[in-house]
């Protein structure tokens, strides 16, 4: 695997700061799983009968940052980067945008997200959940934590299984 780059989140300091700092983490550790590997190896999938690989998991994030920063919380009409009516769209037809691409949506995705909470006035500003339910900035990023919590365990799997690389 490649080195290791992230930086650790703070131990002390303000609750904005610290959240965002912990979602920084985990979004560099998802890049992190993904790096070094050839295009074959980042749509390798897990274990059949799942769907997941390691660009399947960069797409959806990508996904998943939209919609709950852009989407939910700042009230953007942004597109899905793929096909919405599809549940598993973002881990299917892996060939319809190189990895290149789908790491840069990413990145772009997680700058528009990181400049949407910078210019939130407090962590009590509200969102809406998919449901129509209030969520606050708050929740939101601390669902985004761990979503990619989530889904970097997955992450460690596949790419131990892709080339054998563990750690991280």
């Amino acid at each position: 695997m490649t080195i290791d780059s992230r930086i650790n989140p703070p131990q002390t300091g303000d609750e904005r700061a610290m959240l965002v700092a912990f979602l920084d983490y985990q979004r560099a550790t998802l890049e992190l799983k993904c790096a070094g590997l050839t295009d074959d190896q980042l749509r390798e999938l897990s274990t059949p009968p799942s769907q997941i690989s390691l660009l399947g998991l960069l797409r959806h994030m990508a996904d998943v940052e939209t919609w709950w920063f852009g989407i939910r919380f700042a009230k953007l009409d942004l597109p899905s980067i793929f096909d919405p009516l599809e549940v598993n769209a973002d881990f299917e037809e892996l060939d319809s945008m190189p990895p290149a691409e789908v790491l840069a949506v990413f990145r772009a995705n997680c700058a528009r997200s990181r400049e949407i909470v910078a210019a939130a006035a407090s962590l009590e500003d509200l969102g809406m959940r998919g449901d129509g339910s209030p969520a606050s900035l708050r929740w939101i990023i601390l669902h985004m934590i761990e979503e990619y919590a989530r889904h970097n365990g997955h992450a460690d799997l596949v790419r131990e299984r892709v080339d054998g690389a563990t750690g991280a």
